[in-house]
This record gives structure tokens, C-alpha cells and sequence, in this order.
């Protein structure tokens, strides 16, 4: 087995290998107007550290949001694109998911949280998109985009940018801000050791884009 994982959801720019025991080569780049631009040289520089090629890979991995459609669509046309270069499966993961994993003390974890927790990333317009976890790997709640006021999240530990972003709402925020590939990489891993089945590359965006057609336009064409 040989994973590539990429997410582009968050404003992190992440990409890794993962050889089924562990990660083999991880890199992230924050920065959230470059999704396009920075993602190939990001998977290039994960291929290279591995001393792989890109013919080596037998399935590639993509968080799926929840997040904006500018940037998720970065990493799920990416990972089609490979997966139907390559002919090998593409599995999808909730980004959630993945940080949630890294907040347990997963591959890549940060906040060794061991019991009940939130996830929540910023969703932009003063809201955020978050879900609730019994533990590092198990999801209670669907991802869900809301205003930080408007959630009870009872003094939960939480993780993720709309954490951070919102400490009022949020009082116990802690890392990962963003979710990292590697976390995404060895999730799949688990879970594909186990028999399970993953969610289909399929993006979770949660609300409509911000460029719409207007309503009211003027008909300039001849009748």
C-alpha cells in the first residue's frame, strides 16, 4: 500500500505518502488564495523526499470539507485527476475527521484529547464549520456550518481555526489549527486495515458559493 493524501479544504496546503504502517513524507503550507498554485509542487516534494514515483502510489486520499468551493475543489479535482491517470481508487475522508485523529494524538497529534471534543474550522462570514467527537475517531454529530453564538458546546475542548478564531464561544481551544495530510493519510490507513469502507470523493460544502447568477438582469439580447 502506498497512500497519497491531499486536502485543501482549510487554508492549509497539505499532501503525504503513507506505506500502511506509517507516513513515510508530509508536507503543509498555510496560505488560503494559493490552493492551485501550491498543491502539485506539494505532492512533487512528498514524491521526491520518498524517493517515489508518482506510478507508485495505489490509492489516493482527499479530505472533503467541510470547506470553501475555491479550495476544496482544488484538492478533489487533483485527486480524480490522479486517481484516473493511475487507475487506482480515491477514497474520500471528512477533513473534520482528520483533525479531529491529529487531536487525539494520532499520526501527527497535538492535543492528546481522550475524551469528548469539537472540531471547528473557519467557515468565513462569522461562522464556522465543526462537528461533535466522542473521541479521535468517532464522528457523533454531521458536519454542520453555523454561528459560533448560536452553539452550546458545553465547555468542550475544542480544535481547529474556528476555534481559536471564536474563544468566547470556544473557551478551551487548542492545535491543530489545520488539518495536515498526514492525519487524513493515516486515518484512511486505519480504516482500510480494518475492512471499512470510505466516504466517496465527494465534496461537502455545506452552503451555496458566493457567485450566483442575479435575479433581476437586464435582457440585452434582440427578441
Amino acid at each position: 500500500m502506498l497512500l497519497l493524501a491531499l486536502d485543501t479544504a482549510t487554508p492549509a496546503v497539505t499532501a503525504a505518502l503513507h506505506d500502511g504502517t506509517s507516513v513515510v513524507a508530509a508536507h503543509s503550507q498555510v496560505d488560503a488564495r494559493r490552493h492551485g498554485e501550491l498543491l502539485l509542487p506539494a505532492v512533487d516534494r512528498v514524491l521526491t523526499e520518498a524517493g517515489l514515483r508518482l506510478d507508485a502510489v495505489t490509492g489516493i486520499v482527499v479530505g472533503v470539507g467541510p470547506g470553501p468551493y475555491t479550495g476544496l475543489r482544488v484538492g478533489l479535482m487533483t485527486a480524480d485527476t490522479f486517481g484516473l491517470a493511475l487507475g487506482v481508487p480515491v477514497y474520500g475522508l471528512c477533513t473534520l475527521d482528520g483533525l479531529a485523529y491529529a487531536a487525539g494524538g494520532g499520526e501527527g497529534g497535538e492535543a492528546g484529547i481522550e475524551g469528548p471534543f469539537l472540531v471547528a474550522t473557519d467557515a468565513r462570514r462569522k461562522e464556522v464549520y465543526w462537528a461533535r467527537y466522542a473521541d479521535s475517531r468517532t464522528r457523533l454529530t454531521e458536519p454542520a456550518v453555523d454561528r459560533p453564538g448560536e452553539l452550546d458546546t458545553g465547555g468542550l475542548p475544542a480544535v481547529g481555526a474556528g476555534a481559536l478564531l471564536y474563544p468566547d464561544t470556544f473557551p478551551d481551544a487548542r492545535e491543530p489549527e489545520h488539518v495536515s495530510a498526514a492525519s487524513l493519510a493515516s486515518l484512511a490507513a486505519e480504516r482500510l486495515a480494518a475492512g471499512e469502507e470510505l466516504e466517496a470523493p465527494r465534496p461537502l460544502y455545506l452552503r451555496r458559493p458566493d457567485a450566483q447568477v442575479p435575479k433581476n438582469y437586464k435582457v440585452v439580447t434582440p427578441k
